[in-house]
């Protein structure tokens, strides 16, 4: 498995610093912070997605190409404003129904549903097919903007141990991008918190949940496992 080095990422706009970290991503690493942490911008920057207006400098290693969307696929929060409603489930795949039939029965999916429309299917099958969607190209680096939070209990937990057993038969490493510890604990070797785009803790996932150092990591745990109820 591929270790991948964001040796640094800066993310600047008209000379205000927005993003500045750097990230080691081994088999699978949560970012996790609140909503204008920082998170969605460093997705973006590493897909190469982000408006002009934004300066970025990106210094990466890894061993491979790096290719958005081959290489390095993402798998968005909201798989409804993902995909298109007008356009049948197999001809957003774009690739042969042979492949699109094989990562269906990877995820689960009847091949059946490849003749359906976005709408026809649930929530939680069309995070499945976002998912296959970004296993299309074989990917090395799995980007994924928080894929479980439109999902109830039973259909995340689901998704995690889904997600686990993709990275085993295919061998990707994961980003995980979410503002849920819980989540993150059940799915992710190591963790690094985000706050103001600025990196302030980072560490094995289980370390940092038991011992956090900061008392805004202390807060966001705080906040997720009292009202959350599962552990994987």
């Amino acid at each position: 498995m591929n270790t991948v080095l964001i040796d640094r990422l800066k993310i600047t706009h008209d000379q205000n610093v927005l993003v500045d970290i750097a990230l080691e991503i081994r088999r699978s690493l949560a970012l996790v912070g609140e909503s204008g942490s920082g998170k969605s911008l460093t997705l973006k920057s590493l897909l190469g997605l982000l408006e002009p207006t934004l300066e970025v400098m990106l210094e990466k290693q890894c061993g491979f190409e790096w290719q958005s969307g081959k290489s390095v696929a993402l798998v968005p929060q909201n798989p409804f404003t993902a995909l298109s409603p007008l356009t049948k489930i197999k001809n957003q795949l774009f690739v042969p129904q042979e492949r699109s039939e094989e990562l269906f029965e990877l995820l689960g999916l009847e091949k059946e549903l490849l003749e359906r429309y976005p709408p026809e299917l649930s929530g939680g099958q069309l995070q499945r097919v976002v998912v296959a969607i970004a296993l299309c190209g074989d990917p090395k680096l799995l980007l994924l903007d928080e894929p479980t939070t439109a999902l109830d209990a039973v259909s995340k937990e689901a998704m995690i141990v889904l997600l686990k057993e993709l990275q085993e038969k295919m061998n990707f490493s994961m980003l995980f991008v979410t503002h849920d510890m819980a989540v993150a604990s059940a799915l992710c070797d190591d963790m690094c918190v985000i706050r103001h785009g600025r990196i302030v803790e980072t560490g094995k996932t289980a370390q940092v949940v038991a011992n956090p150092k900061e008392s805004y990591t202390q807060a966001l745990i705080d906040a997720e496992f009292k009202t959350r109820g599962f552990r994987i």
